[in-house]
């Protein structure tokens, strides 16, 4: 009898722990199905984006461009539209394609560089550029600080076309610093190319290096942004989407790359434009100002210094960048008003939303071939809008 009941007992165990295993492995099963449909339910819908830039493409704002989307610390969306130009047989865009970013040079570049230098007491901002450049003094300019320069309150005019009238980077320089204000400095903000040729010109200065050489060392290599850089080389071409052609290049020495004749007249890199890079790259450098400076355990900025730069004051520009006004902005109606970013004259643009976590990166070509396409303007901020949409929900 006790046999039989031990045998019955062990039976019993072992149908018991067979219902458990199977129960385990339901509700194990129950789990993962779950967590890969709450994750398909996350996913946003971007069929609508989609939409928006093949639809771009075929309206001749760009002939191609690659966006980036990163929420919440992850890229959701990187794709490529359209071709290198409007030849059908031109070389499909993709998000390897390196374009020329323009005025994107102004805050990724210079402005960056221009907080490793503050946060290291190598440069200060509320100084005299007179200081630093003593030439620029002339002309009532010796009270204009960097700070100025940064926030676009200079004073200085927006742009003029340098070949007219020089050949060296140093018959430039010198024509900026004899110029004359046009308004009162700090009585409004007028955008201009000049205060950053100057910030590029100072940072050369107290660095003894190049603008280029800085940005590579400080931020390009530790960030691996392999394909972002000034001048790019001849094995590079095939990748780099063209830009409005340069018909009145009036010196004899080869024109840079660059689609601006100032930064070209400079060298190709100077504090305002000259700088290629892809779109990959740039999620990086957005992620890292994102993250307060630092990305994958790697420090490039004080997290403090980020924040003084970027955060929103009386002024309509941040310390380098620039802020969005909702609905009277390329950012769009949806970005909140702590929103920064920038523009790029080739077509670029740059916007984080830190409410929202939010940033967009769009790269193109629009002047291709010809300046006069102004088109995006009326892109952008659909654009904004629907990424906004498709990934926030409002």
């Amino acid at each position: 009898m006790f046999k039989v009941f031990v045998r019955h007992y062990a039976g019993y165990g072992w149908l018991a722990m067979k219902a458990l295993r199977s129960l385990l492995s339901l509700l194990v099963s129950v789990a993962v199905m779950t967590a890969a449909l709450t994750a398909e339910a996350r996913t946003p819908d971007f069929a609508k984006l989609d939409a928006v830039m093949k639809r771009a493409v075929a309206d001749s704002v760009f002939p191609g461009a690659s966006l980036a989307v990163i929420y919440r610390g992850k890229t959701l969306y990187h794709k490529a539209f359209g071709r290198l130009t409007y030849d059908a047989a031109s070389a499909p865009a993709d998000t390897t394609t390196i374009y020329d970013a323009a005025s994107l040079t102004k805050a990724v570049v210079t402005t960056s560089i221009a907080m490793q230098l503050a946060e290291r007491d190598s440069l200060d901002l509320q100084t005299p550029v007179a200081r630093y450049l003593p030439g620029f003094a002339c002309n009532g300019k010796g009270r204009v600080t960097i700070e100025q320069l940064m926030r676009h309150t200079s004073g200085l005019r927006a742009h003029s076309f340098y070949a007219k009238t020089c050949s060296t980077p140093g018959e430039v320089f010198r024509a900026i610093e004899q110029d004359s204000l046009i308004y009162t400095t700090e009585s409004k903000t007028k955008y201009s190319d000049l205060n950053f040729i100057l910030l590029g010109r100072i940072i050369e200065k107290l660095t003894a290096e190049s603008l280029a050489a800085n940005f590579h060392a400080r931020f390009a290599a530790p960030l691996g942004m392999s394909s972002t850089l000034f001048n790019p080389p001849p094995p590079l071409l095939f990748r780099i989407a063209p830009t409005a052609p340069d018909a009145a290049w009036p010196l004899a020495t080869p024109r840079p790359l660059v689609n601006d004749q100032n930064a070209a007249l400079l060298g190709g890199a100077a504090g305002h434009a000259g700088l290629f890079t892809t779109t990959g790259d740039l999620t990086k450098m957005v992620q890292m100002l994102m993250n307060g400076g630092e990305l994958d355990g790697k420090r490039s900025i004080a997290a403090s210094t980020v924040r003084m730069f970027l955060r929103k004051t009386e002024w309509p520009r941040a310390i380098g960048w620039d802020m969005a006004t909702p609905g009277k902005s390329s950012a769009g109606t949806r970005f909140s008003a702590n929103s920064w970013g920038h523009l790029g004259y080739t077509g670029t643009s740059i916007w984080v939303d830190p409410e929202k976590d939010l940033a967009v990166i769009l790269l193109s070509n629009r002047v291709w071939p010809t300046e006069a396409n102004i088109k995006i303007r009326k892109f952008r901020p659909v654009l904004h809008d629907t990424v906004v949409e498709r990934v926030v929900g409002k």
